[in-house]
């Protein structure tokens, strides 16, 4: 976002002209004029400098004008009198119109700048290796020029395991932003914990629930009772992952998100649970008895494993057509693309090419596999 800076290559373009300018002004027959053709001096230092050196340029303009008058002897004539204050007012209006593009490109630079921290905030960037996993992220927000969204994804390390979330606020772009910082918020005070993941999910499921609630709807009801939620308009579907590092599977809570692929021997498979549970904030749509109901799935050394939100397996060509993620990853991955880094840039672009515009919705992806165990040594 920085301006090239002018150096003398650049400021040498309008000096040499104006030069050309009052040199074959001067020597023109008198009834040629070429004196106003100096204003495309500082209408071009203005495309590469600041209002300084713009003004510089505009009154040497102005000094070259008046010389030219000078030397064809009509310093004193209406017509050049009105070229030089026409030139003054034209360059001033190119040094203003400088200054409030300089002005607003800082404020677009200190935006920008605002916007990377609280990405780094919000969706920190996860380290390559987690334990015995490597692991690779992308983010696309649907609105242009944002860098974060209503889709969210995080990893936390317990004592023996890694917990990964994948998740989608309901709606898109930045006005969701609230909601993905508080259960990003929770998950990451809770998941470190050797809690249960029945339990992670309950509190992300209360977190949710409470950041919610309506506004104001607390006034009427009873304080013992738990705060009210907008039925059917808040929720977050989500994906709970708990991957031991001493065992060749993973734990899976699904809250009404995506299946996730596992990418095996170049195919890719859905990782279906039998009891998915509903997405976090409708809970009290159902029966409070029922208990989450973790899955496990075999997940073994060379194994990827993708998760992904909505964005990518509903995005459409210019035809409709979805987006065919599970054929296309199975196709990537046995084009021996195989780390989660590479596989996640080659979906991308293989993403935009069946896209051919710029993606509606917010789209998030997790990429991990388990590396292999060293072999031991007997002793």
């Amino acid at each position: 976002m920085e301006r090239p800076r002018s150096g003398p290559a650049l400021l040498a373009i309008p000096l040499a002209m104006m030069a050309v300018i009052a040199t074959v002004d001067i020597l023109s027959p008198s009834d040629i004029h070429l004196g106003p053709l100096l204003v495309v001096a500082p209408a071009i230092t203005a495309s590469f400098a600041g209002p300084r050196p713009t003004a510089c340029v505009g009154a040497l303009a102005v000094t070259v004008l008046v010389v030219i008058g000078l030397a064809r002897g009509v310093i004193t004539t209406a017509n050049l009198q009105v070229q030089i204050v026409s030139l003054i007012a034209i360059s001033a209006f190119i040094v203003a119109f400088d200054y409030l593009r300089e002005h607003s490109r800082r404020e677009l630079v200190q935006v920008r700048t605002v916007s990377d921290a609280a990405q780094r905030v919000l969706l920190r960037p996860l380290p390559p290796h987690l334990g015995p996993l490597t692991v690779a992220s992308s983010y696309r927000a649907a609105h242009t020029g944002a860098h974060i969204g209503g889709d969210l994804y995080a990893a936390a390390r317990t004592r023996s395991s890694t917990r990964l979330i994948i998740g989608d606020v309901r709606g898109k772009g930045l006005g969701t932003l609230g909601d993905t910082a508080q259960l990003l918020g929770a998950f990451r005070a809770a998941a470190h914990r050797q809690a249960p993941l029945t339990d992670l999910v309950a509190y992300l499921e209360g977190s949710v629930a409470w950041g919610l609630a309506e506004p104001g709807a607390q006034e009427d009801q009873d304080p013992a009772a738990p705060p009210p939620t907008e039925i059917g308009e808040g929720f977050v579907t989500a994906l709970i992952i708990d991957i031991p590092d001493q065992q060749a599977q993973l734990t899976m809570i699904n809250c009404g998100h995506p299946s996730p692929l596992l990418l095996r021997h170049g195919r890719a498979v859905a990782l279906d649970v039998p009891q998915p549970a509903p997405p976090l904030g409708l809970r009290t749509l159902t029966s409070a008895a029922h208990p989450y109901t973790p899955t496990c799935f075999p997940f073994q050394a060379g194994d990827l494993l993708l998760l992904y939100t909505d964005g990518v397996s509903e995005a459409r060509d210019s035809g409709g057509e979805f987006y065919p993620l599970p054929a296309r990853l199975g196709h990537l991955h046995q084009l021996g693309l195989h780390t989660p880094d590479a596989l996640l840039t080659a979906l991308n672009a293989d993403l935009d090419t069946h896209v051919g515009a710029p993606l509606a919705d917010d789209a998030a992806m997790l990429a991990v596999t388990r590396r292999p165990s060293p072999p031991t040594t007997a002793g």
